[in-house]
């Protein structure tokens, strides 16, 4: 195994997940402080990302990136767009940035976007936090295009293939997954009719157990069957919200 990185082919990892009726991103912190007038300080964040290894193809990089960050194996991934603009390192901070680490600012990176479910929880620290996707601190690079393109794509995906699912966990209420839907599409759903779409698919399996502590009324749980989804999908099986 060649660990040596590839000075300008770079991955980009969008990590996504739900919380309280939001899109959240996990961003790590960008610092660097020469201690001289002549450079300025960078202090701001970034995607969780890196360059990938010589001998690394470039799905095994994603997910390598993003175990180091999570700590996880396994999410839902998606290689969306690859970012190669000549331009897209020019700024001050960016090229020194990219100089103190001996890559090349010619830099070409391949983006992905993973989805957490929201029962999967990561240790923040000062360097590692969850940010809402509307609410984005100072970015590095051209990070905040990376993201609002990942974004994007989702919201299409969401629409045609069962991708939702990844952000729940193994078993969920139907409230749940009518939240899940409005968070990422921000939209509001009219819950009667929701129900009645969603109890309609058969890859939505309803369970012999109910979730208690969260309400007077005990919810009841379903479970995406993907098996079931896969005999169906020619039929246009996803919920039409």
């Amino acid at each position: 195994m060649d660990f040596r990185k590839i000075a300008n082919i770079a991955v980009d990892c969008v990590i996504l997940r739900l919380d309280s009726g939001t899109v959240n991103i996990l961003l790590t912190r960008r610092f660097l402080n020469m201690y001289n007038d002549r450079y300025p300080i960078i202090d701001d964040w970034v995607l969780t990302g890196n360059h990938i290894n010589r001998s690394e193809r470039l799905d095994e990089a994603a997910s390598r990136i993003f175990k180091e960050f999570t700590g996880f194996d396994h999410s839902y991934m998606e290689q969306f767009l690859t970012f190669g603009n000549p331009k897209r390192i020019k700024n001050e901070k960016d090229l020194l940035w990219t100089k103190s680490r001996g890559t090349d600012p010619r830099s070409i990176s391949v983006a992905y976007y993973f989805l957490l479910q929201s029962d999967k929880n990561i240790v923040e620290n000062s360097n590692l936090k969850w940010f809402r996707i509307d609410k984005l601190p100072e970015l590095g690079f051209d990070h905040k295009q990376i993201i609002s393109r990942a974004y994007d794509n989702l919201k299409l995906k969401v629409m045609s293939e069962p991708v939702i699912f990844n952000f729940l966990p193994d078993k969920f209420t139907l409230n749940e997954l009518q939240l899940a839907y409005e968070s990422v599409l921000d939209i509001d759903i009219d819950n009667r009719n929701f129900r009645k779409k969603a109890t309609g698919k058969s890859y939505i399996v309803p369970l012999d157990e109910k979730r208690v502590g969260e309400s007077k009324k005990p919810s009841k749980l379903y479970m995406f069957s993907k098996d079931v989804y896969d005999r169906t999908s020619a039929k246009n099986y996803v919920i039409n919200v």
